[in-house]
């Protein structure tokens, strides 16, 4: 059974407990990004360790490998990558966006990823590698070049294959560029897959297991962002709001926007968010999840985080000989037993153990500030907190 209640709040910001099959995820948490089940350089005992209670795995890259099948034959996702505690699956969505539009618009991240060390500014238009339609999404993968088959039934399949506790209905990402005529157009589509989603959802379901996330979409459009709001908080159990872009302001106001508008009693998930910022101006507005690839890309590219709220990039010539740890308030393993030039000898021999110690500082120093926020909520000093780490 999956449950979801308030325990304590703080102005808006707000401690609980999400309820599942395999166990129980305080809030607010930030999910670490396993997009091929597995979060990259850390093992599930590492994860663990340094106190994640969720991963998020990617429906469209298990679909391509090693496909829904196999892991459905191993138990699913929890026994496929020995990961006992609870997992949340997207829906495909993004991937319509990045592998399509974005594509076009040159900013995809998905795909840029694959070379090495690629900056944002370089990214040129690339022909998309899908198709959409009323029906779904024909895509072309970007590993072989085959041709797959994306529906909202198809997509809730998988994740049932899959077996994740939190899931999510398949949704048409907009991009920034859109005009607001294409963004309304896009959630009049999200929307339509959304209720598709809700009744395969329906007629696979047949205990509490798996909780149903819908997406809100709008893009910067203050009536757009209500309209999806209350058509999510309508037809759905749980509220993801998707499609962030433009600056912090524009974060805050979307959040704020959503917020007013959705059910108090069910669980906000902020997707694609997790810069520490962001997870301050989240969490005052009400927000229980946060998902982001930020603090492992950050490791492998050498950005490291430290107190109150900055990072020290360890590929710096001036940290050869450094004895200091990463951050001498961190308490992960890796800021206990190595120090700043050890960190970068192995970065700058492209040795893998860098990326293991690395990784495992950043997703601690996250899962560990928000771990933080929570016990200030409930000290009833969130704002305070925020303040003195973000030093305004």
């Amino acid at each position: 059974m999956t449950s979801f209640k308030i325990l304590h709040k703080d102005g808006k910001a707000r401690v609980g407990e999400l309820t599942t099959q395999h166990g129980v995820i305080d809030t607010p948490n930030f999910i670490p990004v396993g997009t091929q089940a597995t979060v990259k350089a850390l093992g599930p005992r590492e994860l663990s360790e340094i106190g994640a209670q969720i991963v998020l795995a990617n429906t469209y890259h298990l679909m391509l490998r090693p496909g829904a099948d196999l892991i459905e034959s191993f138990g699913g996702l929890h026994k496929f990558m020995g990961w006992d505690k609870p997992i949340m699956t997207d829906s495909g969505g993004f991937q319509v966006f990045s592998l399509g539009v974005a594509l076009e618009h040159g900013n995809s991240k998905v795909v840029a990823e694959r070379g090495k060390r690629k900056r944002e500014s370089n990214y040129v238009s690339k022909p998309r590698l899908n198709k959409i339609t009323e029906e779904g999404v024909v895509f072309q993968s970007h590993l072989d070049g085959s041709k797959h088959i994306l529906t909202p039934e198809k997509s809730i399949k998988i994740q049932r294959q899959l077996g994740a506790d939190l899931i999510v209905a398949f949704d048409d990402h907009e991009s920034s560029k859109h005009s607001k005529a294409q963004m309304l157009e896009s959630i009049e589509l999200t929307e339509r897959w959304g209720l598709r989603s809700l009744e395969a959802y329906k007629r696979s379901c047949h205990d509490s297991s798996q909780i149903l996330y819908g997406v809100i979409h709008g893009g910067t459009h203050k009536d757009l962002r209500i309209r999806s709001a209350r058509f999510t908080d309508d037809n759905f159990d749980a509220i993801a709001i998707g499609g962030i872009y433009g600056d912090k302001r524009d974060l805050c106001r979307i959040v704020e926007w959503v917020v007013d508008e959705v059910s108090e009693d069910k669980p906000r998930h902020l997707l694609g968010i997790g810069e520490v910022e962001d997870l301050f101006n989240g969490v005052e507005r009400g927000v229980d999840f946060f998902d982001c690839v930020a603090p492992m890309r950050r490791a492998r590219f050498g950005s490291l985080y430290i107190s109150p709220n900055s990072f020290i990039n360890i590929r710096q010539s001036k940290f050869t000989a450094d004895k200091k740890p990463i951050d001498p308030a961190c308490g992960c393993l890796t800021c206990g037993n190595f120090s700043r030039a050890y960190l970068r000898h192995l970065y700058m021999a492209d040795e893998i153990l860098y990326h293991q110690l690395a990784t495992l500082h950043n997703v601690y120093f996250i899962i560990h500030l928000v771990s933080a926020m929570r016990d200030s909520i409930k000290g009833n000093n969130f704002k305070k907190f925020k303040s003195g780490f973000l030093q305004d």
